[in-house]
């Protein structure tokens, strides 16, 4: 079997979905299936990859509607048995080209399966007033109706596609995603030899945050938080400024360096290789992880978190409950059992759940444990297995 995954980023690029398109090549092709991967051009043109996942086919001309061409070039020279969208808003500079491009496949002379995995249900900026005049909604509808196969990563999604893809259209298929870092430190690892390098001592309490610095990561509200906690460090591991969001950036940096200026231990390590993630993520004592919008399965932070054990405090999920007969057996969050769970914008909580965290050691040990169970639910094997037999369907 053949499958060529279409992303709008793909590593060197910096992005989750880049990841995780790079993450499933890979669990994939360790399956047995042939992948290739289309996608953004900031590298050498069609230019094969070394790695396991095949060849990668860069797109040169943006997301726009001249990005059809070639990503048609690219289905003819590669003749994949299915192409596999995976969709994120921003990934294609908010344009619906990508959108609509299902709909452009079917007038191919041969039939090609698309499966598209909705990594967000945002809907594109298109122009203004799109919104009032129905076109954003639109084309979010065309892509979801237009596919062969939806796949969401969690319940709530799900639940929001089937209201977008009505009978007779097959119903969203849910397929999580797995952690882009692997817990596989630096050789000779040692936990407090890496913290002493950081300047930590051995009794100092860590808190660490993984991700982008963006409004919807919650990092302004861990800030607040931080400075209610004087005795702890805040590690914060990539912290890569969103580039949708400069002017968050610029406040977040003056901010940082006015808690540094008061005495408090911040730690900013930039963009590392993940055996440098996965170091800090062990070397850290409670994971925060504040979304705006509420804590989901779809954030590969979270997922890294739960992967390497760690006790992790994050927001409760905002989305509406779904129905029972919405995989009804999909692990949930569960305040004080799996994760602590405080309300988006709360720093006062927030600093509450990490100081009772941090002063605990029996909780710290049975979040942890409870943390690395639910991480077994989100393994890339399984996650290969599932897509592969969902390709099976499609090819017949």
């Amino acid at each position: 079997m053949h499958v060529a995954l279409l992303s709008g980023e793909y590593p060197p690029q910096v992005g989750g979905v880049g990841d995780y398109t790079d993450q499933l090549a890979q669990a994939l092709a360790a399956q047995g299936v042939r992948v290739s991967v289309i996608t953004g051009a900031p590298a050498a043109p069609h230019a094969p990859l070394t790695a396991q996942a095949g060849h990668v086919w860069r797109v040169h001309a943006g997301w726009g509607w001249p990005s059809w061409r070639e990503v048609l070039a690219a289905v003819a020279a590669l003749a994949p048995d299915a192409l596999h969208i995976q969709y994120q808003t921003g990934a294609y500079g908010m344009h619906p080209a990508i959108n609509l491009l299902p709909r452009r496949l079917q007038a191919l002379p041969f039939t090609l399966p698309v499966c598209v995995t909705m990594h967000d249900l945002l809907e594109p900026y298109l122009f203004p007033k799109a919104h009032w005049l129905g076109m954003r909604q639109w084309v979010t509808r065309r892509l979801v109706q237009d596919a062969t196969a939806v796949l969401a990563t969690n319940p709530a999604d799900a639940a929001a596609l089937r209201q977008l893809r009505p009978a007779p259209a097959s119903p969203p298929a849910i397929i999580p995603i797995g952690t882009n870092i692997a817990v596989a430190p630096p050789p000779a690892y040692q936990r407090e030899a890496w913290r002493a390098q950081w300047g930590l001592a051995a009794h100092t309490p860590v808190i660490a945050y993984f991700g982008l610095a963006s409004p919807a990561k919650g990092l302004a509200t861990l800030l607040d938080a931080v400075s209610l906690l004087p005795d702890a460090a805040l590690l914060i591991i990539g912290g890569t400024p969103d580039p949708q969001h400069p002017a968050f950036a610029a406040q977040l940096q003056v901010r940082l360096q006015a808690l540094q200026a008061s005495g408090r231990q911040i730690i900013t390590t930039g963009h590392v290789a993940p055996p440098h993630v996965s170091a800090h993520l062990l070397a850290a004592d409670v994971v925060a992880l504040p979304f705006a919008a509420g804590a989901s399965f779809r954030s590969g932070s979270l997922l890294a978190a739960l992967a390497h054990g760690q006790p992790i405090v994050t927001t409760h999920p905002t989305a509406p409950p779904v129905s029972a007969d919405i995989a009804p057996d999909f692990p949930r969050l569960l305040d004080g059992q799996n994760v602590l769970l405080v309300a988006p914008h709360d720093s006062a909580a927030l600093a509450h759940a990490l100081r009772r965290v941090l002063n605990d050691a029996a909780l710290r040990a049975q979040l942890g444990h409870a943390a690395q169970q639910l991480a077994a639910h989100f393994t890339w094997p399984q996650i290969a297995a599932q897509h592969q037999a969902l390709y099976a369907r499609l090819c017949g």
